[in-house]
């Protein structure tokens, strides 16, 4: 999950085919012969990690000035669409999910910037989710992973061994059960979004494709999480979504002792401790269970990366600098900036780890550092115009076997006659 999804790519794609390739821009340069360029993100306070993109790069480039044009979180792709349909886009806009970024692609609203990509090296990750046609457009600075989270306290409190690395999802379940019969909190928390669930039986389970319309291979992962539920090991999703339950205070506040979860999180939870917002106990990462052992060495996990891309319409004198801030972002520099802040970057390095660990509060262990090393993310989503149906399909499946309302089997059967139906998908 990246995050769950803002907008569906119909909208989007009725919307762009309005607009027009206006300039984003009257001049490429101020009275002082500095570039200025505008970078569209989402609000701040729930993204802060662009600000510091920006504040580190003006800090370093005298020709060049970012600022920063926000928009509404929830409406995002909604109001970004919209700008770009007025030509009052900004010069560069973040990419928040995949599937919108096919249909700004589709509508002719991004730059090709594969000459940024093929300048970078190797340790910048998830350029694939930003690929069309054998053409990059956008450049990915963040990387994000799931991973398991877990309370060091609670599991030494109930006399419950803890995560080594080597967990199968049946091993997760046991111990989840294990730590709800011996103590007050839940052993574990699966927040309400289809991700939680159906991302790791997408990117896990061998010869998965969302865009098959076969959809049998959910099923294990459905029966266990409704077992758990039942059994008392994990909060049932009808009390997480009545109460809007969030994942912060499940795990911060000490009611479940685990929580697969975005690597975002990390961020976040320092945050909250440092601020009390969240209690203060011991905790540590570990590698999502596995699907089975065979994958133990190298955890396959999922994610989709966050990256930026330049508007279509941007002034051709302002091309060059917007590039300028690409290549920024996905390199060294930026990385160890947003790690030491508990962010996840695209690019992978020992400095950048050393970073990561180094925030205060960060766990300590050596298995906490090897979960952020050593892991194997797949994209959430694949780049395919089609890709928001089907996540609306499988969301209305998950919330029907997850509320009880409709069985497994009935729901699957469900889902893969409405892909054939309103996506053209057959298995």
């Amino acid at each position: 999950m990246k995050r769950p999804l803002t907008a569906t790519a119909g909208i989007l794609a009725a919307v762009l085919a309005l607009s027009a390739c206006g300039s984003g821009s009257d001049a490429a340069t101020d009275a002082d012969g500095v570039v200025d360029l505008t970078l569209g993100t989402w609000a701040l306070s729930n993204a802060p990690e662009f600000q510091l993109l920006v504040d580190e790069f003006n800090s370093s480039h005298d020709d060049v000035k970012v600022s920063v044009q926000e928009y509404d979180t929830d409406n995002y792709e909604t109001q970004m669409t919209a700008d770009l349909s007025a030509g009052a886009a900004p010069d560069l806009y973040a990419q928040k999910t995949v599937s919108a970024f096919v249909t700004y692609q589709a509508g002719g609203q991004l730059v090709d910037v594969s000459d940024v990509a093929d300048g970078l090296d190797e340790h910048t990750t998830g350029l694939g989710s930003w690929q069309v046609d054998g053409k990059t457009w956008a450049i990915p600075f963040r990387q994000d992973s799931w991973f398991l989270f877990y309370n060091k306290d609670l599991f030494d409190a109930a006399g419950v061994e803890q995560p080594d690395g080597t967990w199968t999802w049946d091993d997760y379940a046991d111990a989840a059960q294990k730590l709800s019969d011996a103590g007050d909190a839940e052993g574990a928390y699966q927040h309400v979004w289809q991700s939680a669930l159906q991302g790791f039986a997408n990117t896990q389970t061998p010869g998965a494709d969302l865009l098959s319309g076969d959809y049998d291979y959910l099923k294990p992962y459905y029966e266990r999480a409704l077992a758990m539920q039942d059994a008392g090991a994990q909060v049932d999703y009808g009390t997480a979504t009545t109460n809007s339950l969030t994942y912060q205070a499940q795990f911060g506040k000490q009611k479940a002792a685990m929580m697969p979860m975005g690597s975002w999180y990390v961020a976040m939870l320092l945050a909250q401790q440092a601020s009390g917002e969240a209690d203060d106990f011991s905790w540590g990462l570990a590698p999502v269970p596995q699907y089975d052992e065979s994958t133990l060495d190298d955890p396959v996990t999922f994610g989709d990366p966050t990256s930026v891309g330049i508007n279509a319409a941007i002034d051709d004198g302002k091309v060059d600098a917007a590039k300028e801030f690409l290549t920024f972002i996905a390199g060294e520099d930026a990385a160890v900036a947003l790690a030491a802040t508990g962010i996840t970057p695209a690019y992978q390095s020992d400095a950048v780890t050393d970073a990561y660990f180094s925030a205060k509060g960060a766990p300590q262990d050596k298995l906490s550092r090897q979960t952020f090393q050593v892991h194997d993310t797949r994209p959430e989503n694949p780049v395919d115009p089609k890709i928001a149906a089907v996540q609306t399909i499988l969301g209305d499946l998950h919330s029907a076997v997850m509320s009880e309302s409709t069985s497994v089997d009935d729901a699957i059967a469900e889902a893969e006659k409405r892909a054939a139906d309103e996506a053209g998908i057959t298995g």
